[in-house]
C-alpha cells in the first residue's frame, strides 16, 4: 500500500505539473494582458508592473520561476488586480464552495443509490420507468439552466425560497441545482450494478438459502455493485467542489468557482495559475482515495 500511495503521489505531481504548464501557455497565448483596461496605463508604470510580475521575461522562465515560488517556498504570490495574497483568496473562498460542494455530493450520492436500487429491484415497473424519465431529463438538462429555473420558479414565482442573501444564506435550491445531474449519473450505474449483481450466482445462492431480502439486497448486491460507483464518486467529488462556478455566479454565492470566473474575465494570471493548480491537487487526490476506498469495499482489490 505505501508503495503505491508512493508511487500515485509521484504520478500525480507529474500531472499537477503538466496542467499547470497547459493552462499558463494557454493563459499567454491568449491576446491582451492584466493590464490591458480602457484608460491607457503609462508606459513606465506598465513596465514597472510587469516587472514586478516577471511578465517581461520569456515565457520559460516566467513559468519555471513560479512553479519554483510554489514548490520551493510555498508562495502562491499575489492577484495582478487587487494585490491580495492568492493563497489567503483561495482559502477564504473554499469555505463556501466546500460547504455547497460537500452537501449537493451528499445528497446526490444518498438518492442516487436508493434511486438506483428501487429502480432495479422494481425493473420496467412503473417506479422504474418514472426514474429512468427524471435521470434523463437531469441528465440532459445543464446545472446552470436547472439553477435558473429553479430560480425563477421558487424565488419569483412562488416566492417560498429567498433570493441569496450574503447574511442568511439558503443553501437549498443551489445544493438541488448543483447535485441534479450527478444524482442521474449515479442513480444509472447504481441500477446497471445492480441488474448485473442479481444475475450472479452468489446471489442466486443466497435467496435459495433463504436469505432474507433485505440481506440479499443491501448486504451482498449492493456491496458489490458499489465498485462502478466508487469510480464515478471520487472524481464527481472533486469535480462539484471546483465546478460550481456556474451554479455559485447564477445564485450569486462568492465562492472559489466564481472566483475563478473573475479571475478570467479579468486576465489575473496569478488567480488563475494558483486557483487551477489548486483545483488539480484536488481532482488527484480525490482519484487516489478512490483508489484506497475500493480495497475496504472489496478486500479482493489489491494495490500494488
Amino acid at each position: 500500500m505505501g508503495k503505491y500511495v508512493a508511487k500515485r503521489t509521484l504520478l500525480a505531481l507529474f500531472t499537477v505539473l503538466i496542467i499547470s504548464a497547459i493552462t499558463f501557455f494557454t493563459m499567454h497565448a491568449i491576446p491582451g494582458d492584466p493590464f490591458s483596461s480602457e484608460k491607457e496605463i503609462p508606459a513606465d508604470v506598465r513596465a514597472e508592473m510587469e516587472a514586478r510580475f516577471n511578465l517581461d521575461k520569456p515565457l520559460g522562465v516566467q513559468y519555471v520561476l513560479y512553479i519554483k515560488g510554489i514548490l520551493l517556498e510555498n508562495e502562491w504570490g499575489i492577484s495582478m488586480k487587487d494585490g491580495r495574497d492568492i493563497w489567503t483568496t483561495i482559502t477564504s473562498r473554499l469555505g463556501v464552495s466546500a460547504k455547497l460542494g460537500l452537501s449537493a455530493a451528499a445528497v446526490s450520492i444518498v438518492f442516487g443509490l436508493a434511486l438506483g436500487c428501487i429502480a432495479a429491484l422494481n425493473r420496467n415497473k412503473l417506479p422504474d420507468r418514472l426514474i429512468v424519465f427524471f435521470v434523463t431529463l437531469f441528465n440532459a438538462l445543464p446545472s446552470f439552466v436547472f439553477g435558473t429555473l429553479l430560480l425563477l420558479v421558487f424565488c419569483l414565482w412562488l416566492k417560498v425560497i429567498p433570493v441569496w442573501d450574503p447574511h442568511h444564506p439558503n443553501y437549498i435550491l443551489p445544493i438541488i441545482a448543483l447535485a441534479a445531474s450527478p444524482m442521474a449519473q449515479i442513480t444509472r450505474l447504481t441500477k446497471t450494478s445492480m441488474l448485473d449483481a442479481f444475475s450472479q450466482d452468489y446471489i442466486r445462492t443466497a435467496q435459495a438459502k433463504g436469505v432474507k431480502q433485505f440481506f440479499v439486497v443491501f448486504k451482498h448486491a449492493l456491496r458489490n455493485a458499489l465498485i462502478p460507483v466508487i469510480t464515478y464518486v471520487g472524481p464527481m467529488i472533486a469535480y462539484i467542489l471546483t465546478g460550481s462556478m456556474v451554479v455559485e455566479s447564477i445564485f450569486t454565492i462568492g465562492g472559489l468557482g466564481s472566483q475563478f470566473v473573475a479571475a478570467i474575465t479579468n486576465r489575473d494570471y496569478t488567480l488563475i495559475m494558483g486557483t487551477t493548480i489548486f483545483l488539480a491537487i484536488l481532482m488527484v487526490v480525490a482519484n487516489l482515495i478512490t483508489d484506497i476506498v475500493y480495497t475496504l469495499v472489496d478486500p479482493r482489490i489489491h494495490l500494488e
